[in-house]
């Protein structure tokens, strides 16, 4: 036999609780760091960067 129905007000034994709510601070993750990974993106621009500087350069002085 199934269990009768409950009014939407009232909340089942099954799934009260007894604990206090708080509030969880959210997991960061990834983006915990932001400046770690701003850091990386940079360092990587930069030399990158300099890569293609430093060819440029050379073609300049075999040219020549």
């Amino acid at each position: 036999m199934t269990e009768p129905l409950r009014r939407p007000t009232e909340t089942p034994p099954v799934e009260g609780s007894t604990a206090e709510a708080h509030e969880e601070r959210p997991d960061g993750g990834v983006w915990e760091h932001p400046h770690f990974w701003l850091g990386l993106v940079v360092v990587g621009s930069v030399i990158t960067a300099a890569f293609f500087l430093l060819r440029f350069l050379d073609l300049l002085t075999a040219a020549s």
